[in-house]
């Protein structure tokens, strides 16, 4: 078997050879002039380790750097324009709740405005769970969607930092949480659209934080955050958030229920009844939620999408059911084609999507200059107070390859791990030694400055991780969107696919007050459909467009002649 989607390896590769060249050249001068670049490396460390002290003003001074030089990018790296189908959903699920409500009514010709990873009954809503949604709808009130992603990746990095003060010394937090900005706060795809990552990665960052503090002093204050970084991963990715938040709980568990510490009520009540309360909370908006959108409070919107649309399994162990028929072709190509060809329960898929996971999740969590920590690595296995870091790690790996479709950002609650035990590896790293030369503290400096190098390059390629596209998104469905959103009245698009379409590149979303928007976008379904739609929407201008030939032309729309129908 080929694999049906192999990951393009030619960026990275790219990216190795630049890295390599940086990293000859930054050794180099290291080994060359070694007084020149220890005095360098001293001076830093008098101007960070006083700031490193004062850990409000360093958490200010970070929340308030990730948004001054991301602003001041926008000429090289624009506003994202949305060009996935999640992104679309989470849009909608943002739109939703910036006008102040959790769902909205089914809409009377749904069938032409259907499209991926949206329900329809007995709610029109996003599948996805609420997290990104409010992040986004807080954007919206602000202006722009994007204002949310930038501010919540903002927020992201200072509660990585936060939590590494709990594991590290003052000035290893702040080198963490710039480099927490310096691979996802400027070029990453998690900034620069709006599939998310932050927001779960910021859940994570504080269950961490919390749990370490709590088994050093057992306070209110703690335990609350604990709880609401619980309540974040429920509420953005549960199902990576549940294994990550596993061993933590074992471990807080272990320690209320030690003879030493039951023996003591007041830690019952500093630290059990405030997470206990903060998860009833949590549980009871998660259900209310879920009725809302699903009339089962039991039953996540996720689980219903999947249940309508999905024939192909989640989860490498399960079975495909069998095909569904759907109301339009390109529902047909993905869910009956596409889904169903990246895994066919052989062992080969099982290899390709590994693989596949393996350059994706590199890309968007590492860099070529990480591997100059290996040397260090055996110290950090065996170093006991990374015990909970390393099993935590090790949960998520595994139950990230179990899934059959994982992108980096489903695994956005071990952000924080990742990065404490990179430094960790570093702090072993840079007292490693030969005779005279401190090669450990040159490779240490050269694998951040690698880093730097890294996101400046791909500032400068416009090139951002995972998928390698130009941060950007789709710019032509926006055209359209524009021209129509400058001429008076009100517009429906219709959109006519050829046999060839990319089914990853769909145009039909549209927000959460579809009859009062000024453009709606539907698709070409049959002549009896089109006709229900068109005259749903008889007060409106009928325009035709045809993204897989000419993706920015509009023309008036006439019904397609029998070369012009729409694939059936």
């Amino acid at each position: 078997m080929i694999c049906p989607d192999p990951p393009d390896l030619q960026p990275l590769v790219r990216a190795f050879y630049y890295s390599l060249i940086a990293a000859g050249a930054l050794l180099a001068l290291q080994f060359v002039f070694p007084q020149s670049s220890e005095r360098i490396s001293r001076l830093t460390s008098k101007i960070v380790t006083p700031l490193a002290l004062r850990r409000f003003l360093s958490g200010f001074l970070l929340f308030f750097t990730v948004i001054a030089i991301r602003v001041a990018l926008l000429p090289r790296l624009p506003v994202p324009v949305p060009g996935i189908h999640d992104e679309f959903s989470y849009l909608l699920m943002g739109d939703t709740f910036a006008h102040g409500r959790l769902s909205n009514p089914s809409h009377p010709v749904w069938i032409s405005l259907e499209t991926f990873h949206v329900n329809w009954f007995p709610r029109y809503a996003s599948m996805y769970p609420p997290g990104q949604g409010f992040v986004l709808a807080f954007g919206e009130w602000l202006g722009d969607p994007w204002i949310g992603v930038l501010l919540s990746c903002a927020a992201m990095c200072v509660v990585i930092y936060w939590m590494l003060l709990a594991w590290l010394p003052p000035r290893w937090a702040v080198l963490g949480g710039s480099i927490a900005w310096l691979k996802f706060g400027i070029a990453s795809y998690w900034v620069n659209s709006y599939w998310g990552g932050a927001v779960a990665a910021t859940g994570g960052a504080l269950l961490l934080g919390a749990v370490a503090r709590l088994l050093r002093c057992p306070r209110t204050r703690d335990a609350i955050l604990f709880a609401i970084g619980l309540a974040i991963l429920a509420n953005s990715r549960p199902y990576e958030g549940l294994i990550f938040s596993l061993p933590s709980l074992f471990v807080l568990a272990r320690w209320l229920f030690q003879k030493s510490v039951a023996a003591q009520p007041n830690r019952w009540r500093a630290v059990a009844l405030p997470i206990a309360a903060i998860l009833l909370l949590t549980a009871t908006f998660m259900s209310f939620y879920n009725w809302r959108l699903t009339g089962n409070p039991l039953l996540f919107p996720n689980a219903l999408n999947v249940r309508t649309y999905h024939t192909a399994p989640m989860f490498l162990f399960q079975v495909s059911r069998p095909e569904i028929h759907y109301r339009n072709q390109q529902f047909e190509d993905f869910y009956n084609g596409w889904e169903r060809a990246e895994y066919d329960h052989s062992w080969q898929s099982v290899k390709c999507l590994s693989w596949l996971k393996s350059v994706r999740f590199f890309s968007a969590f590492a860099w070529w200059g990480m591997l100059l920590a290996l040397p260090a690595l055996f110290f950090v296995i065996r170093d006991r107070r990374m015990g909970l870091a390393w099993v935590t790690f090790g949960f998520v790996a595994v139950a990230t390859y179990l899934i059959v479709w994982s992108n980096s950002h489903y695994a956005a609650p071990v952000t924080c791990l990742l990065i404490l035990l990179y430094l960790q590896s570093l702090r072993h790293l840079r007292l490693m030694r030969w005779k005279r030369w401190r090669w450990g503290a040159i490779f240490a400096r050269t694998s951040v400055l690698l880093l730097l190098v890294d996101t400046a390059s791909a500032v400068m390629r416009k090139n951002c991780d995972t998928f390698y596209w130009t941060c950007q998104g789709d710019v032509s469905r926006l055209t359209i969107q524009r021209k129509l959103e400058a001429l008076t009245g009100k517009h429906l698009v219709m959109v006519r696919y050829t046999e060839d379409h990319n089914i990853h590149d769909d145009w039909v979303y549209n927000g959460a007050e579809i009859d009062s928007a000024k453009v709606v976008w539907a698709r070409e379904i049959n002549p009896e459909q089109d006709a229900k739609l068109l005259k749903y929407f008889g007060d409106r201008k009928v325009w035709l467009v045809t993204p897989d030939t000419d993706n920015t032309f509009l023309e008036p729309y006439m019904p397609p002649t029998d070369s012009e129908k729409p694939a059936k």
